[in-house]
């Protein structure tokens, strides 16, 4: 057997494993629209937290989503202000008034970043930490970014579902934008390789021990979060939705899913901006190993783009496997390209989205080799000696 007739069916057989033995991942089916849960009999009380820092452009929208929820209970929102110079905090006090909620908004100045805490997840700590104060904890917390918006009815379905199923943590991952070329190029499968990776059927499987978050939209109970050891537990991690979901997980059930009901409000624009999203975790996702970097790498290129390679390059059984192959990645992908209302046909660049993600994976290595990893508003949060 020739090489390139090993790589076409080695490309092949791993897609047929993925299809079939990894969880139904492509398939799309954990949504918050497929259900109806029941009304609870109390409506539990909720607070949100808002991190925002230099937000100013999307943090009316974000607030104004925010306090027109249609939420029954008790519900109030923290917002913490890092450190802002934009007006961010202005622009969110004049949205709650222009809604009459001024009442029903909070807004902390955040204090200097201490050492070892990312700066999101130091905002986090100190929003939590006023919303538990006093005689009025929360039943639960809303933590969520500040470029999300939420559709009127999206606390009262995550509270629905989190008290039906007793899960400790429902989150979502936010519809992202799709307008512009790269943003269709690469933004769905952004999000299809996040569900290979970390399938949500699992997620959401006691006996299974993976586990991950999307970190714009979780509904988190306080009890919980406190018995997890709170933000605390996970101050410096990169990827810290994902971290704090394995914590969560310990104590008891979670689950994500997919929703329309809460949007990004930041459409990310060309290549250069989303290669930029990418690259601010992707090495962290690696544990800062070059070991894992290059088996990346190799399996990035040996699962989408060999199989492109050898059909075009190749001719027999090589080219018939690598075929196949591909035309199994592009049918894996039809779900997403559906619940993002794009052509079909995108499936068939897969391969060509594949390795721009893995050239994001490399570039993110390289930033923390540079000092300058996980940069988030200026910032660069990975951790001294991570790399």
């Amino acid at each position: 057997m020739s090489l390139a007739t090993a790589l076409g069916v080695l490309a092949l057989a791993i897609w047929l494993y993925l299809l079939v033995g990894r969880g139904g991942f492509w398939l799309t089916r954990e949504r918050d629209d497929r259900e109806a849960p029941t009304r609870p009999d109390r409506w539990p009380s909720v607070v949100a937290v808002v991190p925002a820092r230099n937000e100013a452009d999307v943090i009316g929208h974000s607030v104004k989503s925010l306090l027109q929820q249609d939420y029954p209970g008790p519900f109030r929102v923290v917002l913490v202000d890092d450190n802002s110079d934009d007006g961010t905090a202005a622009t969110a006090r004049e949205a709650a008034a222009a809604l009459g909620a001024s009442e029903r908004l909070e807004i902390l100045r955040g204090t200097a970043l201490p050492k070892g805490w990312t700066g999101k997840l130091w905002a986090l700590h100190q929003g939590v930490e006023h919303a538990s104060a006093g005689g009025e904890a929360p039943d639960y917390l809303l933590l969520t970014d500040a470029d999300i918006g939420h559709a009127a009815d999206n606390l009262r379905s995550l509270v629905l579902r989190a008290e039906r199923c007793g899960y400790g943590l429902v989150s979502l991952m936010a519809q992202l934008p799709c307008r512009s070329w790269a943003e269709r190029f690469l933004v769905p499968a952004f999000v299809f390789f996040f569900q290979m990776l970390y399938p949500f059927a699992w997620v959401a499987q006691k006996e299974r021990k993976i586990a991950a978050a999307a970190g714009g939209c979780m509904l988190i109970r306080r009890g919980v979060l406190e018995r997890a050891g709170g933000i605390a537990s996970i101050r410096s991690e990169i990827i810290d939705d994902c971290a704090l979901a394995r914590r969560l997980k310990a104590e008891g059930p979670i689950w994500l899913g997919l929703t329309r009901r809460a949007k990004s409000l930041r459409p990310y624009g060309g290549f250069r901006e989303i290669g930029r999203m990418v690259s601010r975790s992707a090495y962290a996702q690696l544990g800062y190993s070059p070991l894992l970097l290059a088996g990346t790498v190799a399996g990035m290129m040996l699962t989408f783009v060999m199989a492109s390679i050898v059909t075009l390059f190749g001719s027999g059984l090589a080219q018939a496997a690598g075929l196949c192959a591909w035309l199994l990645m592009a049918f894996a992908f039809q779900p997403m390209l559906r619940f993002y209302r794009l052509s079909p046909l995108w499936g068939l660049a897969l391969p060509a989205i594949a390795a721009a993600y893995t050239l994001f994976t490399v570039q993110s290595a390289v930033e923390v080799w540079r000092g300058r990893g996980g940069m988030w508003k200026g910032r660069s949060q990975a951790m001294p000696g991570d790399a």
